[in-house]
Protein backbone atom coordinates (compact mmCIF):
# COMPACT_ATOMS: atom_id res chain seq x y z
CA UNK A 1 0.00 0.00 0.00
CA UNK A 2 1.17 3.51 -0.79
CA UNK A 3 1.40 5.61 2.36
CA UNK A 4 0.81 9.32 1.81
CA UNK A 5 2.89 11.73 3.88
CA UNK A 6 1.98 14.91 2.03
CA UNK A 7 -1.73 15.21 2.70
CA UNK A 8 -3.80 15.14 5.89
CA UNK A 9 -7.31 15.20 4.45
CA UNK A 10 -9.00 13.61 1.46
CA UNK A 11 -12.59 13.21 0.34
CA UNK A 12 -14.60 10.30 -1.00
CA UNK A 13 -17.79 11.13 -2.87
CA UNK A 14 -20.29 8.25 -2.83
CA UNK A 15 -22.05 7.61 -6.17
CA UNK A 16 -25.54 8.14 -4.68
CA UNK A 17 -25.49 10.78 -1.88
CA UNK A 18 -28.21 10.62 0.77
CA UNK A 19 -29.70 7.47 -0.73
CA UNK A 20 -32.28 6.04 1.69
CA UNK A 21 -34.14 2.74 1.29
CA UNK A 22 -36.86 1.21 3.43
CA UNK A 23 -35.34 -2.24 3.07
CA UNK A 24 -33.19 -3.26 6.02
CA UNK A 25 -30.92 -6.28 5.87
CA UNK A 26 -28.30 -7.85 8.11
CA UNK A 27 -24.79 -7.65 6.71
CA UNK A 28 -23.54 -11.08 5.57
CA UNK A 29 -20.03 -12.41 6.11
CA UNK A 30 -19.13 -11.62 2.51
CA UNK A 31 -19.50 -7.91 3.32
CA UNK A 32 -16.62 -8.12 5.80
CA UNK A 33 -14.36 -10.42 3.78
CA UNK A 34 -12.36 -7.74 1.97
CA UNK A 35 -9.52 -5.31 2.69
CA UNK A 36 -10.03 -3.24 5.85
CA UNK A 37 -9.54 0.04 3.99
CA UNK A 38 -12.58 -0.73 1.81
CA UNK A 39 -14.60 -2.06 4.72
CA UNK A 40 -13.85 0.99 6.90
CA UNK A 41 -15.30 3.35 4.30
CA UNK A 42 -18.37 1.22 3.60
CA UNK A 43 -19.18 0.81 7.30
CA UNK A 44 -20.03 4.51 7.49
CA UNK A 45 -23.83 4.81 7.89
CA UNK A 46 -24.31 1.12 8.72
CA UNK A 47 -26.29 0.35 11.88
CA UNK A 48 -24.62 -1.37 14.83
CA UNK A 49 -27.03 -3.47 16.91
CA UNK A 50 -26.37 -4.99 20.33
CA UNK A 51 -28.97 -7.10 22.12
CA UNK A 52 -28.08 -7.14 25.79
CA UNK A 53 -29.97 -7.25 29.09
CA UNK A 54 -33.35 -7.47 27.38
CA UNK A 55 -32.63 -4.33 25.33
CA UNK A 56 -31.78 -3.74 21.69
CA UNK A 57 -29.40 -0.79 21.33
CA UNK A 58 -28.89 0.60 17.84
CA UNK A 59 -26.50 3.25 16.54
CA UNK A 60 -25.44 4.50 13.11
CA UNK A 61 -21.67 4.32 12.53
CA UNK A 62 -20.10 7.66 11.56
CA UNK A 63 -16.36 7.16 12.13
CA UNK A 64 -13.95 4.26 11.59
CA UNK A 65 -10.24 3.48 11.26
CA UNK A 66 -8.65 0.75 9.14
CA UNK A 67 -5.74 -1.41 10.33
CA UNK A 68 -4.47 -3.28 7.34
CA UNK A 69 -2.19 -6.11 8.42
CA UNK A 70 1.14 -7.14 9.89
CA UNK A 71 3.03 -4.61 7.73
CA UNK A 72 0.94 -1.75 9.20
CA UNK A 73 2.98 -0.70 12.24
CA UNK A 74 -0.10 0.79 13.92
CA UNK A 75 -1.91 -2.55 13.73
CA UNK A 76 -1.82 -4.95 16.70
CA UNK A 77 -0.86 -7.71 14.27
CA UNK A 78 2.44 -5.93 13.55
CA UNK A 79 3.85 -7.68 16.64
CA UNK A 80 2.89 -11.07 15.28
CA UNK A 81 0.33 -13.68 16.14
CA UNK A 82 -0.39 -13.64 19.87
CA UNK A 83 -3.14 -14.81 22.18
CA UNK A 84 -4.59 -11.31 22.07
CA UNK A 85 -4.53 -10.93 18.27
CA UNK A 86 -5.49 -14.50 17.35
CA UNK A 87 -9.02 -13.40 16.47
CA UNK A 88 -7.64 -10.97 13.86
CA UNK A 89 -6.08 -13.87 11.94
CA UNK A 90 -9.42 -15.70 11.76
CA UNK A 91 -12.55 -15.39 9.64
CA UNK A 92 -13.90 -11.99 8.70
CA UNK A 93 -17.08 -10.79 10.34
CA UNK A 94 -16.10 -11.39 13.96
CA UNK A 95 -15.74 -8.87 16.77
CA UNK A 96 -12.21 -8.11 17.96
CA UNK A 97 -12.69 -6.35 21.31
CA UNK A 98 -9.65 -5.39 23.36
CA UNK A 99 -9.05 -3.67 26.70
CA UNK A 100 -6.71 -0.65 26.92
CA UNK A 101 -5.34 1.60 29.68
CA UNK A 102 -6.88 -0.70 32.27
CA UNK A 103 -10.28 0.92 31.76
CA UNK A 104 -11.54 1.03 28.14
CA UNK A 105 -12.95 -1.56 25.73
CA UNK A 106 -12.61 -1.00 21.98
CA UNK A 107 -14.76 -2.63 19.29
CA UNK A 108 -13.12 -3.71 16.04
CA UNK A 109 -14.46 -5.77 13.16
CA UNK A 110 -12.23 -8.44 11.60
CA UNK A 111 -11.82 -7.99 7.83
CA UNK A 112 -10.07 -9.65 4.88
CA UNK A 113 -9.38 -13.42 4.84
CA UNK A 114 -8.10 -16.09 7.22
CA UNK A 115 -4.41 -15.51 7.96
CA UNK A 116 -4.46 -11.85 6.87
CA UNK A 117 -4.89 -9.91 10.11
CA UNK A 118 -6.89 -6.82 9.22
CA UNK A 119 -9.57 -5.03 11.23
CA UNK A 120 -11.64 -1.86 11.44
CA UNK A 121 -11.97 0.13 14.67
CA UNK A 122 -15.45 1.59 15.23
CA UNK A 123 -14.63 5.09 16.49
CA UNK A 124 -17.97 6.89 16.71
CA UNK A 125 -21.68 6.52 16.08
CA UNK A 126 -25.04 8.25 16.51
CA UNK A 127 -27.72 6.64 18.72
CA UNK A 128 -31.01 5.71 17.05
CA UNK A 129 -34.61 5.15 18.18
CA UNK A 130 -34.63 8.08 20.62
CA UNK A 131 -31.89 6.53 22.73
CA UNK A 132 -29.67 9.21 24.31
CA UNK A 133 -25.94 8.47 24.59
CA UNK A 134 -22.55 10.01 23.82
CA UNK A 135 -20.91 7.76 21.22
CA UNK A 136 -18.30 10.28 20.07
CA UNK A 137 -15.27 8.08 20.76
CA UNK A 138 -14.46 4.34 20.67
CA UNK A 139 -14.33 3.96 24.45
CA UNK A 140 -17.56 5.94 24.96
CA UNK A 141 -19.25 3.92 22.23
CA UNK A 142 -18.31 0.52 23.68
CA UNK A 143 -19.27 1.60 27.19
CA UNK A 144 -22.68 3.00 26.17
CA UNK A 145 -23.58 0.01 24.00
CA UNK A 146 -22.35 -2.39 26.73
CA UNK A 147 -19.67 -4.05 24.62
CA UNK A 148 -16.86 -5.64 26.65
CA UNK A 149 -13.81 -7.73 25.93
CA UNK A 150 -14.93 -10.44 28.33
CA UNK A 151 -18.44 -10.84 26.91
CA UNK A 152 -18.08 -9.93 23.24
CA UNK A 153 -14.56 -10.61 21.94
CA UNK A 154 -14.78 -13.18 19.16
CA UNK A 155 -18.54 -12.90 18.62
CA UNK A 156 -19.78 -13.79 15.13
CA UNK A 157 -21.32 -10.61 13.71
CA UNK A 158 -23.69 -12.64 11.54
CA UNK A 159 -25.33 -13.95 14.72
CA UNK A 160 -28.23 -12.62 16.80
CA UNK A 161 -26.51 -10.80 19.69
CA UNK A 162 -24.15 -8.30 18.05
CA UNK A 163 -24.57 -7.53 14.36
CA UNK A 164 -24.84 -4.80 11.72
CA UNK A 165 -27.68 -3.70 9.46
CA UNK A 166 -27.83 -1.89 6.14
CA UNK A 167 -30.91 0.29 5.68
CA UNK A 168 -29.69 1.77 2.41
CA UNK A 169 -28.56 5.09 3.89
CA UNK A 170 -25.44 6.62 2.32
CA UNK A 171 -23.40 9.60 3.60
CA UNK A 172 -23.16 12.73 1.46
CA UNK A 173 -19.42 13.02 2.02
CA UNK A 174 -16.80 10.94 3.82
CA UNK A 175 -13.75 12.74 5.19
CA UNK A 176 -10.51 10.77 5.23
CA UNK A 177 -7.49 11.59 7.40
CA UNK A 178 -4.77 10.19 9.66
CA UNK A 179 -5.57 7.78 12.48
CA UNK A 180 -5.51 8.94 16.09
CA UNK A 181 -2.83 8.02 18.63
CA UNK A 182 -0.45 6.16 16.31
CA UNK A 183 2.56 8.50 16.37
CA UNK A 184 4.79 5.50 17.15
CA UNK A 185 4.01 3.85 13.79
CA UNK A 186 6.76 5.55 11.74
CA UNK A 187 5.56 6.18 8.15
CA UNK A 188 2.23 4.57 8.97
CA UNK A 189 1.50 7.51 11.24
CA UNK A 190 0.61 9.48 8.12
CA UNK A 191 -1.55 6.88 6.37
CA UNK A 192 -5.02 8.25 5.53
CA UNK A 193 -6.95 5.38 7.09
CA UNK A 194 -9.50 7.22 9.22
CA UNK A 195 -12.99 7.75 7.81
CA UNK A 196 -15.70 10.11 9.08
CA UNK A 197 -19.17 11.14 7.95
CA UNK A 198 -18.56 14.83 7.25
CA UNK A 199 -22.14 15.78 8.14
CA UNK A 200 -22.23 13.97 11.48
CA UNK A 201 -22.00 15.98 14.72
CA UNK A 202 -20.67 12.92 16.55
CA UNK A 203 -16.96 13.47 17.05
CA UNK A 204 -17.02 16.68 14.99
CA UNK A 205 -15.26 18.81 17.62
CA UNK A 206 -12.60 16.15 18.15
CA UNK A 207 -12.15 15.80 14.39
CA UNK A 208 -11.65 19.55 13.92
CA UNK A 209 -9.29 19.69 16.91
CA UNK A 210 -7.23 16.82 15.52
CA UNK A 211 -7.13 18.43 12.06
CA UNK A 212 -6.00 21.77 13.53
CA UNK A 213 -3.35 19.98 15.59
CA UNK A 214 -2.09 18.17 12.49
CA UNK A 215 -1.86 21.44 10.56
CA UNK A 216 -0.11 23.16 13.47
CA UNK A 217 2.44 20.35 13.77
CA UNK A 218 3.11 20.47 10.03
CA UNK A 219 3.63 24.25 10.21
CA UNK A 220 6.00 23.88 13.19
CA UNK A 221 7.98 21.17 11.40
CA UNK A 222 8.24 23.32 8.28
CA UNK A 223 9.46 26.30 10.36
CA UNK A 224 12.10 24.15 12.08
CA UNK A 225 13.35 22.85 8.72
CA UNK A 226 13.57 26.41 7.39
CA UNK A 227 15.53 27.53 10.48
CA UNK A 228 17.89 24.57 10.16
CA UNK A 229 18.57 25.42 6.50
CA UNK A 230 19.33 29.03 7.46
CA UNK A 231 21.71 27.89 10.19
CA UNK A 232 23.54 25.61 7.76
CA UNK A 233 23.93 28.46 5.28
CA UNK A 234 25.49 30.81 7.84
Amino acid sequence: MLVSTTQSTDYIEPPMPHRISRRVKKLPRSFYARPAVDLASDLISKILVHRVGGEELRARIVETEAYIGEHDLACHAAKGRTRRTEIMFGRAGHAYVYFVYGMHDMLNIVASKVGDAQAVLIRAAEPLDGWQADLSGPAKLARAIHITTRADNGLDLTGKKLFLLDDGTSPRKITRSKRVGVDYAQDWTHALLRFHDADSPAGAKRWKRHTRSTAKNAKTTSKKRSTNRMNRDE
